[in-house]
């Protein structure tokens, strides 16, 4: 997933610097639009990276919590 972020990341970087260098409208209007997907692809990415961390949290909560009524019943 870290991979995905950066990669998305340095196409975003890299069509708004094509699309400040582009001359014609319609090429910079394309670079322009791509470079927001690439946004969006990533902040969708980020938004996604806390929600599966808290998850693991509370999954090792739940293990942790259990063993410890399983060592209590011994």
């Amino acid at each position: 997933m870290n991979k995905e972020l950066r990669e998305f990341r340095r196409l975003e970087r890299v069509c708004l610097e094509q699309a400040a260098l582009s001359t014609m409208d319609l090429a910079r209007s394309g670079l322009l639009k791509v470079a927001d997907d690439c946004r969006m692809a990533a902040e969708a990415i980020e938004a996604q990276a806390p929600r599966r961390s808290f998850a693991s949290a509370v999954q090792a909560l739940k293990l942790a919590l259990t063993a410890t009524r399983a060592s209590n019943r011994h």
